[in-house]
């Protein structure tokens, strides 16, 4: 069964190929961070046989949370709690990252104001952004760097910078939100420059043997804006800086409509990526069940399934899958009587 085979990137060692995606609990407290929540929510993740657990969106800056309750590690002080987060994934056999991220125009987070490449609002719900200037984006680009530092020092296992679902990277890339007349708005090549400078700062000084993950949106789902064929230019402009693209789409602004969900409703963009690229890919996006993972791995349409919805239901939804087939010797040593 290829969900439970071994994945290898660099020197992340993965026991299956099931990803526990960032999903923001907005648990923590208005300074970000970690606590008794956090630990047992990821640890019994971990128990439950995840691969890999990607620690939800954490801000690195406060007005660049997406609420006043997520994690943060914009401060040497966050470390040591996340570092304890680690080290109790750790002690069951799962690999754990972490996603950086900036909630650019989308922050709701109680700071006096919030940043955006252009002055628009996401939407009437949402507060009127300040435009970045030249200073703020370097600084912003140094404190993804200090972040990346930190991620290191807690001892993560990998990194993914957010640059999905219409949060600040995400924002740059996007003509729908981006209207700069600089060398940072305009043509792809200037959109992509915020995110590739980010890049570039975080590969300094992120540890080379570790994987560099990036979350994008494919398709904002309205015309005019990002598609599966444009991201993957956008990502042609910056693969050298990463190891592995985790594919999203929406999110940069509100689509008229509904979006058409399914199980499985983002593979395309993710499986046009890997092929296009010859890059590996996460998929994600309502995928919960066996036979779904196994089409999507076996037919090599990406290289790792990311289960949100099923796994917050279900902690266990690796073993319990494992059991449902039969499979044996892969569960905790106290559980094992449950499974025989």
């Amino acid at each position: 069964m290829k969900f439970l085979e071994e994945y290898n990137i660099k020197n992340l060692n993965l026991n299956n190929r099931i990803v526990m995606p960032p999903m923001c609990m907005y648990s923590a407290n208005n300074e970000g961070y970690v606590n008794d929540f956090h630990i047992t929510h990821y640890t019994s993740r971990a128990i439950g046989g995840v691969g890999l657990i990607i620690v939800e969106a954490t801000g690195i800056t406060p007005n660049g949370r997406i609420s006043s309750n997520d994690l943060g590690i914009w401060s040497d002080d966050h470390i040591e709690g996340l570092k304890k987060l680690v080290n109790s994934v750790k002690k069951y056999d799962t690999s754990i990252g972490i996603q950086l991220a900036h909630a650019g125009r989308k922050c709701e987070s109680d700071d006096n104001y919030i940043v955006a490449p252009s002055p628009i609002r996401y939407s009437e719900d949402y507060r009127e952004p300040r435009e970045l200037s030249k200073e703020g984006i370097k600084e912003i680009i140094n404190q993804f760097k200090d972040a990346a530092i930190r991620a290191d020092r807690a001892g993560f296992d990998t990194i993914e910078i957010h640059g999905a679902h219409g949060y600040l990277i995400s924002e740059f890339l996007s003509p729908l939100s981006n209207k700069r007349e600089d060398e940072y708005g305009g043509n792809r090549e200037n959109r992509t420059r915020f995110l590739k400078e980010i890049l570039e700062e975080v590969n300094k000084v992120w540890p080379k043997e570790k994987p560099i993950f990036l979350r994008v949106s494919a398709d904002d789902h309205i015309e005019g804006g990002i598609d599966k064929y444009e991201m993957a230019k956008i990502l042609e402009s910056v693969e050298d800086y990463i190891d592995i693209v985790h594919v999203s789409t929406g999110g940069v602004a509100p689509v008229p409509g509904k979006i058409y969900t399914y199980p499985g409703y983002q593979v395309s963009q993710a499986e046009y990526i890997k092929k296009e690229l010859d890059i590996p890919t996460i998929t994600v996006g309502l995928i919960d069940n066996f036979e779904l993972v196994e089409e999507i791995l076996a037919n090599d349409r990406a290289d790792l399934v990311a289960i949100g919805r099923g796994i917050l239901r279900d902690p266990y939804w690796v073993l319990n899958t494992a059991h449902e087939l039969d499979v044996k010797n892969i569960y905790p040593k106290q559980y094992v009587r449950a499974f025989r």
